[in-house]
């Protein structure tokens, strides 16, 4: 794994001005491709690559430089990093939506 925040929330607001709509629609749409790339990662195919530097420039997009990261490294390897790179989604996931409910007030 890396050094990097898991998710960087900070980075996210700074980027987006701090406007809560924009985070929250940023982070949405994020969520929601989530749920495919996770799909795909359950049995990556010929597009495996491409799959993993799409996760990588949308995880450094939104400040989950971790996922970045693992990203990055799965995207010159093997299909044998699927599971890495999974694992290191879910852990995004769940760190963005730790972040979601801390600001809602849940």
């Amino acid at each position: 794994m890396t050094d990097e925040p898991i998710f960087d929330a900070a980075y996210l607001e700074s980027y987006a001005g701090g406007d809560a709509q924009v985070i929250a629609e940023v982070l949405a749409l994020f969520q929601q491709q989530a749920e495919g790339w996770l799909r795909q990662l359950d049995t990556p195919g010929e597009g495996w690559r491409d799959l993993a530097h799409l996760i990588k420039g949308s995880a450094k997009g939104i400040g989950a430089q971790a996922l970045g990261e693992v990203a990055g490294a799965a995207e010159l390897a093997d299909v044998s990093h699927a599971p890495g790179l999974r694992a290191a989604l879910l852990d995004a996931l769940a760190a963005i939506e730790g972040y979601l409910s801390r600001v809602r007030g849940g």
